[in-house]
């Protein structure tokens, strides 16, 4: 199966490259932030509708001015880049995938975009355009050979890391046929609960690491705005978020992995995790779960490797019913956790119970040749 495949590494830049790296992040943030200026006043002011090419040409007409020609000083590619993303933010917004586009903030996460006229990839190393070093990167894994890299994106997060995304046309297999079918119940206590009665404690990522990010806002809080103390503590505070959210996609990974190398078909329960979140007992618990990833994650891997992965209407009543007769109490609340079924007299653990009734159902939309997907988590 033909995919585009991404493979993320981290890398060391120079002193040099560090310095190249940042003018290409200030001239490319420059340019999207002065466009998005350029098309939201076209339009409130003058009724005028600007694209792609527009902005192309008033790049153009931008580089040659005299206040704005250090816009040269670098590749011509990641600059030209920012106008194809900015048309992208404006094609999601209008088919209401997305709010409208924002500035690019200075201080925030810095990324550019490279073509393969702008790097060079000789299959062990890649040197991009205005440099004369190839990059010094960590090979946490190797890209299979014959991969056309298409697209490099480098990128600096808020914690002053640098990585490099490398996109290339990749054959995946498919996995061989197994006989394990799994249901999926996901929540809070446990992260995920298998119709085969295993428990999967949940990570809680955020919740273990709290008091210390409390503690770090705190001691940035009170530092003075512009001074160095300042940026240490806010660098402080960004390696602890970088650190959690590794935790977390670690765990998430690693678990939808196994469920894929083991089963053949995967029931999961669909969720509405933004109305879920506006609960403010649970709403940070339900965020530092990561069920939307999760599920994203299934997805993918499920097509990548000829599974089979199967989303449950969010009503169904798989908690209240029993997977054995079929009876559904009438109302079950949060707190109950075990519960005997008043017409066969079976004893049922809740989660247990209604990750095996997630299964029930999702064979059943499977022996009908459907298959839903479970991305409104």
């Amino acid at each position: 199966m033909n995919v585009k495949r991404a493979y993320r590494f981290r890398f060391y830049p120079t002193p040099e490259q560090e310095a190249i790296l940042a003018r290409t992040f200030g001239c490319t943030r420059f340019v999207y932030n002065h466009m998005l200026r350029q098309r939201t006043d076209a339009w409130y002011e003058r009724q005028q509708r600007m694209g792609y090419h527009d902005t192309s040409a008033a790049l153009t007409k931008l580089k040659k001015t005299e206040g704005h020609s250090w816009l040269n000083e670098v590749s011509s590619v990641p600059v030209q880049q920012a106008l194809r993303h900015l048309q992208t933010a404006f094609a999601n917004f209008f088919a209401g995938r997305a709010k409208y586009p924002s500035f690019r903030r200075k201080d925030g996460r810095q990324s550019v975009e490279y073509t393969t006229s702008a790097f060079k990839w000789d299959g062990a190393t890649l040197k991009l355009a205005k440099m004369d070093k190839p990059l010094a990167i960590r090979w946490s894994r190797t890209i299979p050979k014959g991969a056309k890299v298409t697209t490099v994106t480098v990128s600096k997060d808020t914690a002053a890391r640098y990585h490099v995304s490398m996109l290339c046309d990749d054959v995946v297999s498919k996995r061989p046929i197994v006989a394990g079918e799994v249901g999926v119940d996901l929540g809070l206590t446990h992260f995920a609960v298998l119709s085969t009665g295993e428990k999967i404690s949940a990570p809680k990522v955020f919740r273990n690491n709290e008091v210390k990010l409390a503690k770090l806002s705190r001691c940035l809080a009170k530092k003075q705005m512009g001074s160095a103390n300042r940026r240490k503590a806010k660098l402080k505070v960004a390696r602890l978020h970088a650190k959690m959210a590794n935790s977390r996609r670690d765990f998430l990974h690693k678990l939808s992995t196994r469920l894929i190398n083991e089963n053949q078909v995967i029931a999961i329960e669909s969720l509405s995790v933004k109305n879920m979140q506006k609960n403010r007992f649970l709403s940070k618990s339900i965020s530092d779960a990561g069920w939307s990833e999760f599920a994203r994650q299934l997805e993918y891997k499920a097509q990548w490797y000829g599974r089979k992965l199967i989303g449950i209407n969010r009503w169904y009543p798989s908690s209240t019913r029993c997977n054995v007769c079929g009876h559904t109490a009438a109302k079950m609340p949060l707190k109950i956790r075990e519960w005997t079924c008043p017409e066969c007299g079976t004893a049922h653990d809740r989660d247990v119970n209604a990750a095996r009734n997630v299964l029930a159902a999702g064979l059943a939309v499977s022996a009908h040749g459907e298959s839903v997907s479970p991305m409104s988590l």
